[in-house]
């Protein structure tokens, strides 16, 4: 097992049972460090310290938790500008988009101070049968126990932020694996919370082998899994443990549906923003732009424009608004969609190219409704443009996705937004804004392939929490 204690702001040049892995920058192939692998030993060592450290920590009163998630708060700010940076090397996240995350992940775990101000007893209000004058009854939730949180490269703190920041204020003890192409940036977190006054065993980060975590996984010592990745994995955890709890946030094509009376120039730059903006590798990043007749000209027009002014390149620079990929096995899957579409029939209007990890902002129009680009995530700089007649049509082409995390709409008409947001399959409609907005307080998550349960601190504590009731004769 890793210390998490032992890992905030410094070189990784310890080693697991199974060896260290390098973590290379992806812009330019640099060494930035490396990372020990773990194996089941030192997984089962950090699964049984979480154990051993649930009952004390559960009961831990809640001022004292806050306390600690205090101090995690003020760390996050001492070392705002030292974790930015660590991100955008290690993922290539433009410099100001990993400023904005690290000002996040303070902001997720300010929310949980705030909520332990809010949490605590219900009473049931039981006059309204005729039974209920004899009793009192009272609603508590209890941490459901030891959790195992996996988090992804693409946002290495604020991801493994809405894991451990609701469950910390719970009274849950963790298990946190990062990324393979993320893990200095997320173990320096895990130091950085550990180190805030977490006692022994609370948080226990370490790196393994996809055979380590299934072990994990499926350990009845560990009573829920909170996983944020790809549609396949997802599912492929679930199955695994069919009766134990689970959360999933997983993959998202998100759409953007323009209607003819929308501001286009102001709907096209927000587009381009979320389509490309960190090489499109959000979950929740625009993908497919359907607009309506009257409006298609004007607004692919916009769009061009828009693609072609995304300042794309070194992400430590702070124009940058597209870096580059994760990988070089990445940046190939990505052009290989592309071309497919091409060779069916689409047309590149903008960008198309590749120099190393870096795939250009991609306007693509006209993609086939059975190619990759429009029925899988492209996780990737791509937008498709489609044309569509009336509402109705726009909100069937959502539909059909397999997945549903957001949806954007473009509209001067209130009612239409309405309309919308009650026929759109989908876990959010974000009105006349582009779909990779997100706040942290509010409920995030899937339908359909999408996954299931939500984050945003409030709804993850009750998640990882239970509701139990107490009724008590009068005395």
């Amino acid at each position: 097992m890793v210390e998490a204690s032992s890992l905030i702001g410094r070189k990784r040049e310890s080693k697991g049972s199974e060896g260290t892995i390098e973590c290379h920058a992806p812009f330019d192939g640099s060494l930035l460090g490396t990372a020990p692998i773990c194996g089941w030993d030192e997984a089962d060592a950090a699964v049984q310290a979480a154990l051993e450290a649930f009952p004390s920590w559960s009961a831990t009163p809640l001022r004292e938790r806050q306390g600690v998630l205090a101090k995690v708060v003020s760390a996050i700010e001492s070392e705002s500008e030292d974790l930015a940076r660590l991100m955008a090397q290690e993922v290539g996240k433009p410099i100001a988009w990993s400023r904005a995350e690290v000002t996040r992940l303070r902001l997720t775990f300010q929310l949980a101070v705030s909520l332990l101000e809010e949490v605590g007893d219900e009473r049931l209000n039981l006059d309204f049968d005729n039974r209920g004058k004899d009793y009192e009854g009272t609603v508590s939730r209890f941490a459901v126990g030891p959790l195992f949180a996996i988090v992804p490269y693409n946002w290495p703190y604020n991801l493994a932020a809405h894991k451990l920041a609701p469950a910390l204020a719970a009274g849950c003890s963790v298990v946190l694996k990062p990324s393979p192409l993320a893990p200095l940036s997320t173990l320096a977190l895990a130091g950085l919370v550990s180190e805030a006054g977490l006692p022994s065993g609370v948080l226990n980060a370490l790196l393994c082998s996809n055979e380590t975590a299934e072990r994990i996984v499926k350990d009845p010592r560990i009573k829920m899994v909170s996983f944020t990745g790809s549609e396949a994995v997802g599912w492929h955890i679930k199955s695994l443990v069919p009766d134990k709890r689970v959360t999933l946030e997983l993959g998202g094509d998100a759409s953007c549906i323009v209607f003819d009376d929308a501001d286009l120039e102001r709907a096209a730059s927000r587009i381009a923003m979320s389509g490309y903006g960190y090489a499109g590798q959000v979950c929740i990043s625009a993908q497919h732009v359907l607009v309506q007749d009257g409006a298609y000209s004007a607004m692919r027009k916009h769009l061009v424009a828009a693609t072609l002014a995304t300042k794309t390149g070194d992400p430590m620079s702070e124009q940058t608004v597209c870096g580059p990929m994760i990988s070089a096995d990445a940046a190939e899957r990505v052009m290989a969609w592309i071309e497919e579409a091409e060779d069916r029939g689409a047309h590149v209007l903008a960008g198309g190219n590749r120099i190393g990890n870096m795939v250009e902002p991609t306007l693509i129009e006209d993609v086939p409704g059975d190619c990759r680009l429009a029925t899988e995530e492209a996780f990737g700089p791509v937008l498709t443009l489609a044309r569509f007649d009336d509402e109705g049509e726009a909100y069937d082409a959502v539909n059909r996705s397999r997945f549903g995390i957001h949806c954007s709409v473009f509209t001067g008409d209130a009612a239409r937004i309405e309309r919308a947001f009650s026929a759109l399959e989908v876990g959010g409609v974000i009105a006349n804004e582009f779909p990779s907005l997100r706040f942290d307080n509010m409920p995030y998550g899937g339908e359909k392939r999408s996954g299931f349960g939500r984050e945003g601190v409030r709804y993850a504590y009750e998640e990882m929490t239970t509701p139990k009731v107490l009724l008590e004769l009068r005395r």
